[in-house]
């Protein structure tokens, strides 16, 4: 007896390790020793609650009422009933049922799989002697067990699901009554394949997802048997970022963009999907022109550069250039050269980027209109060189005007010079030109001049006497 509960103990923690698997995440557990189904009070029973959380917070339920908190997690039945315990970080366990009915048919207490040999025994009360027991498997009576009181399905098969009870001549007290045991259902799973072929699909296609939109991410199992447990990580994120096949993130932002994979197990074996890139697009907005107004007029034959870029966007941005509404150009960039009157009006461009290389969704942002105001005229460096020149050529013709004037008049001057007669001084002491000296005879001095001077004027001289007053002169 003491070897079956060790054998019991061992079951209870397999059963345990295979219950967290089959589940896929911790819940709170109630496990039976011996381990059998359903259990009966004569075995002196032991029920074990096993979960997250401390012990002491082990809540005890019988028969659907709080039965009362006990310190430890684990207590030995004393009466029948079914039970329960709770735990307050992975909630209320399954139910273990305790009987002392008269005939009670026990099934194993742990998962059975196909192919494995399960042997079902009916019991009398108090381990008394049963005779002339037969086997019942949906209402069904098996044929071919005789003066048995056990029966052993070799190897299990998933038909073997179902109902099964069992009757029979029990003694009680004196005598022998026909007893038949209350049902109790056996349930035959499928043998665990390791999980293998996990794949991911996306929603929307791609994987490239707008800003603020959902995102809706399914992870598949090519192969695997049992219950499995699926898990969602993203790279970088240490916390798992969901369970279940399905993972829905609402409202994605920047942080949301990454590898995302599944993982999925069975229990006892991991397998995982191939990375999955995640892009969160955020759309262009705020597309501006620069310079946004020119800061010096623009005149024709001069070069004008534009470039227009915005203040978010997901690359690739692509710009479109429009004057007057019509296309231009394309390009962050629009390089006006040789420009005449004709450019003349307003300047738009249009950023654009798109969710999909299918472009299923396209984002576009419009900049401010530019007013671009083109003159006759060359550029104001030139007009200013040719001023410059205009007033150096006048200087110059000023010049040579003035010189030609200058040297006209001192020629003019020096012409008339050259023609009138030595100007006559009319000083009281006039200087008299030397002369030859006249004969020494007659002496003439300016003295004697003077009254021939003053007797020679009046207004009947005659036309000879100034020459001869000149030559006198």
């Amino acid at each position: 007896m003491a070897g079956d509960s060790g054998m019991a103990g061992k079951v209870a923690l397999l059963l345990w390790a295979q219950t967290l698997g089959l589940a896929g995440a911790q819940t709170t557990q109630l496990l039976v020793e011996p381990p059998w189904r359903p259990a009966v009070l004569w075995d002196r029973v032991t029920l074990t609650c096993q979960g997250l959380g401390s012990a002491g917070a082990t809540t005890w339920y019988k028969d659907g009422k709080r039965w009362g908190q006990k310190g430890p997690d684990r207590f030995t039945v004393t009466a029948s009933g079914t039970y329960e315990c709770d735990r307050p970080g992975t909630g209320r366990s399954p139910p273990v049922t305790v009987l002392e009915d008269l005939l009670v048919l026990q099934v194993p207490a742990w998962a059975l799989l196909e192919g494995d040999t399960v042997t079902l025994r009916c019991r009398g009360w108090r381990n008394k002697n049963v005779t002339s027991v037969s086997f019942y498997h949906e209402e069904t009576k098996l044929r071919g067990f005789r003066n048995g009181t056990e029966l052993s399905l070799s190897p299990l098969q998933l038909s073997h699901s179902g109902n099964y009870s069992c009757e029979g001549w029990v003694e009680y007290w004196t005598s022998e009554t026909l007893w038949r045991s209350e049902t109790v259902t056996m349930t035959v799973a499928v043998r665990g394949v390791p999980p293998s072929g996990v794949s991911l699909s996306v929603q929307p296609p791609g994987g490239q997802v707008a800003l603020g939109d959902s995102l809706v991410l399914n992870c598949s199992v090519a192969v695997g048997t049992g219950p499995l447990s699926f898990s969602w990580h993203r790279e970088g994120s240490v916390a798992p970022l969901g369970t279940g096949p399905r993972l829905e993130l609402r409202h994605v932002g920047d942080n949301d963009s990454g590898q995302y994979r599944c993982r999925v197990s069975d229990g006892d074996s991991v397998a995982e999907s191939d990375p999955l890139k995640v892009t969160v697009l955020v759309p262009v907005a705020n597309a501006t022109i620069t310079p946004g107004r020119l800061s010096h007029p623009v005149h024709t034959g001069d070069p004008v550069t534009l470039r227009c870029s915005v203040q978010v966007g997901s690359a690739p941005v692509t710009f479109t250039w429009l004057h007057n509404g019509q296309e231009v150009a394309r390009g962050p960039l629009l390089e006006l050269r040789d420009i005449d009157v004709g450019h003349s009006g307003t300047y738009q461009c249009v950023a654009t980027n798109q969710l999909g290389q299918d472009g299923h969704r396209v984002f576009r942002a419009l900049s401010p209109e530019l007013a671009l105001e083109v003159t006759s005229g060359g550029s104001p460096w030139v007009t200013v060189a040719v001023n410059l020149g205009r007033t150096l050529l006048f200087l110059l013709l000023l010049l040579a005007v003035i010189g030609g004037c200058y040297w006209w008049h001192h020629r003019a001057t020096r012409k008339l010079q050259d023609r009138s007669p030595p100007p006559v001084s009319l000083s009281r002491h006039p200087r008299v030109s030397p002369r030859p000296p006249p004969p020494q005879d007659p002496q003439v001095t300016d003295v004697e001049l003077k009254p021939q001077k003053a007797e020679q004027t009046g207004p009947h001289k005659e036309q000879g006497e100034p020459r001869d007053y000149d030559d006198a002169l």
